[in-house]
């Protein structure tokens, strides 16, 4: 029993030192491309990209999902935007580069005063918000307690209502007391690298990954330890937190375009979009067939007309939309 017990203690030794070390490599291969801010006792970390003299958009702020961090709204959007507005690509606290902070940024709410926060630290008085997946949630939640700031929102396959069912078992161990830090620390980030590839072509299905989209967008660096158990608190504890939170999303009175695929295998676009869209009045709802849970990918260019429409441009989103759908079974989409 003792021989046992010293056995898997050497063996957590062994996968802690691995993790450490395999962390560091990670941050080496994806070093920081933005800068730090301190936003009241803790640092944010954002690409701050300033707009040409002749911008055409407002400023433009980007939220990234769960398991991610700005690196992968930087891919899908700088080389197109870039110039036309002020971008802000954000890493969530506690993810790619940013500082946690304190508990109340265990929950979208907190993370949202976060990025007010930094907007003013930026001198950002309003901008377009837009959210992706778990950034949909911070996204309604900025613009319930900051509508001040906002100029328009963009949700993009958001996670905002409560769903029936529950999230993967290893969200509530990593998130848990005593176990979870042991878990994060240990056996998260080998098991992690096994499958990460594996992960990231079913958070595009039915779509094709892009090329190159793993060695661009860094999504292992959520596989560091103290970043997968900040990620697993945010998604252990958001159906708690839109349960009680979703019933303010009638109080948004911002302009609103919310895109979203009819095949996303990760949130039911039934329950979130289609709620988003009933609970934001004057919203426009662009439901693309075909698509899964990265219309900021697949539908790019939909998303881009999104927010030229918000700016007061004539963009038919829906057209857009049903001319993706025929590319898509066509296989021509881009």
């Amino acid at each position: 029993m003792l021989f046992a017990i010293l056995l898997l203690v050497a063996l957590l030794a062994f996968l802690a030192v691995f993790s450490q070390m395999k962390a560091r490599g990670l941050e080496q291969h994806f070093p920081n491309i933005g800068s730090r801010t301190d936003v009241g006792g803790f640092a944010m970390n954002a690409l701050h990209l300033p707009p040409n003299p002749d911008a055409d958009l407002p400023p433009i702020v980007f939220i990234h999902g769960a398991s991610g961090n700005l690196r992968d709204q930087v891919l899908a959007f700088r080389s197109k935007l870039e110039g036309r507005a002020e971008l802000l690509f954000v890493d969530r606290p506690g993810h790619g580069y940013s500082d946690r902070g304190g508990a109340e940024n265990d929950t979208p709410d907190g993370q949202a005063n976060a990025i007010a926060r930094l907007m003013q630290e930026k001198g950002i008085e309003k901008a377009i918000i837009v959210g992706h997946s778990f950034g949909g949630a911070i996204t309604a939640s900025f613009a319930v307690l900051h509508p001040d700031k906002v100029e328009g929102l963009i949700f993009l396959a958001a996670a905002t209502h409560p769903w029936p069912g529950g999230v993967d078992w290893f969200y509530h161990v990593a998130s848990a007391p005593v176990i979870g830090p042991i878990f994060s620390h240990t056996l998260a980030l080998p098991a992690g690298l096994t499958r990460i590839n594996q992960a990231i072509d079913n958070v595009f299905a039915p779509n094709e990954t892009p090329d190159g989209y793993l060695a661009e967008t860094g999504p292992a660096l959520v596989l560091r330890p103290k970043t997968f158990r900040h990620n697993a608190t945010d998604v252990a504890g958001l159906h708690d937190y839109v349960t009680r939170f979703s019933p303010r999303y009638r109080e948004i009175a911002a302009p609103t375009v919310i895109i979203t695929g009819d095949s996303d295998t990760v949130v039911l676009e039934e329950i979130h979009s289609k709620g988003l869209a009933r609970d934001i009045s004057g919203s426009e709802l662009i439901w693309i067939e075909g698509v899964g849970h990265k219309p900021d990918y697949v539908a790019n260019n939909i998303v881009i007309a999104a927010i030229e429409k918000i700016a007061g441009a004539d963009r038919d989103l829906q057209r857009m939309a049903r001319e993706l759908e025929q590319r898509l079974k066509a296989g021509t989409a881009d």
